[in-house]
């Protein structure tokens, strides 16, 4: 019986996807839940999979062409068994069951390996054109890792490619600068066109303040290790962060707001994104309810999105709603930059790159772990007072963390 192998349900906000890289062909037999073709849309990559084991019988939309909600790709064969092994085959197995598990291991080849490839080191070599086999592989078991991937192509061993394939570069004889034409990802176009959106439709405006970040960091190193051998995740900047601008956006209902229309909405919830940096671009997946979250609960909630996130594995709804947004500039090393909104959320708080600087305190010049923080707001909604108070708020509170962890 043929079944049929669909697009997954899209959100309303995504309009369609793109068939990134199919993984099996025509006459392969597949196995229930095992990968068959990656699908990108706006903001995420799916992984769609074998309904059922069979025979992969037709495959009806091609790589890099666009396909929506639900659309019927692909036809299984689920009467079609498994081709039986050559009697060569079977001798082969049987001798290689026989031999030493250490031996067995030497021998895998790249071609095996290749077939266990996790979905980070699938899609870094699909969208480099790069032929796997040509790449040496030093994960257990002669798996190929992410960090084989990048160091193969930082020597810029790329193997050929079709020329249609290929991104194409246009040299204009000797001494020529080349140059090279790769289409934008879906994420990535989406990404610019969000920002171009949001600035041309919110009065975006920027306040600055700094943050002495002294007794966070005391906090954290004098706890660090029992929380976490208590709570088996890290104690990071993140949740102090998402605590501070939980109470200020309690005291300012304006800033977690959003327009709708005519209309302002303001949400008694805080559902607050964190941005995270991608290969394919930037996402911001969002943890819901973050007045109710523990630090350790929140700690490991951007630890496990991080993770979704850099392995491809973020779902739609890890990315949809949200209140309230940060980012952290300072991983990368930026002292001070005014983030965009991520509409229609009307602020984010820009976080920025820790430095020792000399500032006043009681009247002496002393060295300080210093923070600058970022409030970008909509205008429209939110007055220059309320921005202003919300990050003295958020300042004080990081400041004195005991009274906003006592709540007092």
């Amino acid at each position: 019986m043929a079944i049929e192998v669909k697009v997954p349900v899209l959100s309303e906000s995504i309009a369609d996807a793109t068939l990134a890289q199919w993984h099996k062909q025509p006459g392969d037999f597949v196995k229930q839940d095992e990968i068959l073709v990656d699908v990108e849309t706006d903001k995420v990559m799916l992984e769609v999979v074998a309904p059922e084991d069979g025979v992969l019988m037709e495959i009806k939309r091609n790589n890099g062409e666009t396909v929506a909600s639900a659309e019927v790709i692909a036809l299984i064969d689920t009467e079609a068994k498994a081709p039986a092994p050559a009697v060569s085959d079977e001798v082969a197995e049987v001798a290689n069951a026989a031999k030493p598990a250490a031996e067995k291991t030497s021998e895998t080849t790249p071609a095996a390996a290749a077939l266990e490839l996790s979905p980070a080191v699938r899609r870094l070599v699909a969208e480099n054109n790069l032929d796997v086999s040509a790449i040496p592989a030093t994960g257990r078991g002669g798996r190929l890792t992410k960090a084989d991937v990048v160091k193969f192509m930082a020597q810029g061993e790329k193997s050929a490619v079709p020329a249609s394939a290929a991104p194409s570069t246009v040299e204009t004889g000797a001494g020529a600068r080349p140059e090279q034409r790769v289409p934008m990802t879906r994420l990535r176009a989406r990404i610019a066109e969000r920002l171009v959106e949001a600035q041309q439709t919110a009065a975006m405006l920027t306040s600055f303040n700094e943050v002495d970040m002294q007794p966070v960091m005391d906090l954290r190193a004098r706890y660090k290790e029992s929380f976490e051998k208590k709570h088996g995740t890290k104690l990071g900047f993140m949740s102090f962060f998402i605590k501070a601008c939980v109470e200020a956006l309690k005291e300012f209902p304006a800033v977690n707001a959003s327009i709708d229309g005519g209309d302002i909405i303001y949400h008694g919830y805080f559902d607050v994104g964190v941005a995270v940096s991608t290969e394919r671009g930037l996402v911001v997946p969002i943890i819901r309810d973050v007045d109710q979250c523990s630090m350790a609960e929140l700690e490991q909630s951007v630890v496990n999105y991080a993770t979704k996130a850099r392995e491809g594995k973020l779902a739609m709804e890890d990315l949809t709603g949200g209140t309230f947004s940060i980012t952290n500039g300072g991983v990368f090393g930026s002292l001070l930059s005014t983030p965009i909104l991520n509409p229609p959320q009307s602020a984010i708080l820009g976080m920025h790159k820790i430095e020792q600087r000399p500032v006043v305190v009681d009247g002496e010049i002393v060295i300080r772990p210093m923070m600058y923080v970022a409030l970008t707001y909509d205008h429209r909604i939110i007055d220059g007072r309320e921005a202003v108070s919300f990050l003295v708020k958020v300042k004080n509170a990081l400041e004195d963390p005991a009274r906003m962890l006592l709540q007092v």
